[in-house]
């Protein structure tokens, strides 16, 4: 009985600390995983189109005039013009960056073209979100510019 007593205190804070140090992932987060899925449904109704795209502070919003953008459930994203199409892929997950937040999602986009949509793929993240916009920010670690995407529903 004596030796239950001196080693309860070294049982319970092992436990506690076990317990502190697995609950620290963010895609454990509900609220996140309940974000994810929002965007997700929402991009996935209807067509979209690019309603502004800056590049380093430079207006290539007309490269985009005319195509529609639809985003597939089973992660295609396809651009067309009714002449020219392309494929990509897209997905919204939590951000694997350690100088994030724990609940920052990325938008990510990703075209294999060589021309004006391979600008477009990157790991986005969300400015805000509804159900007819969502507005995207990309900080590059490069040369330290700023490109800003917004898609609005058709």
């Amino acid at each position: 009985m004596k030796s239950f007593k001196t080693n309860f205190p070294a049982v319970f804070l092992f436990g506690i600390s076990l317990f502190i140090f697995s609950c620290s992932s963010d895609d454990d987060n509900p609220n996140n995983l309940t974000i994810q899925n929002k965007i997700r449904a929402n991009v996935g109704i209807g067509t979209w189109r690019i309603t502004s795209f800056i590049d380093s502070g430079t207006d290539e919003t007309s490269d985009f005039t005319g195509y529609n953008f639809t985003f597939n459930a089973n992660g295609v994203l396809n651009a067309t013009n009714g002449v020219n199409s392309y494929d990509g892929t897209w997905s919204v997950e939590s951000s694997n960056s350690s100088d994030d937040s724990p609940d920052d999602l990325d938008f990510n986009i990703n075209f294999t073209v060589m021309n004006d949509f391979e600008d477009l793929s990157d790991d986005w993240d969300i400015i805000s979100q509804s159900s007819t916009k969502i507005e995207l920010i990309d900080i590059s670690g490069g040369n330290g510019g700023t490109d800003l995407l917004t898609f609005e529903r058709n």
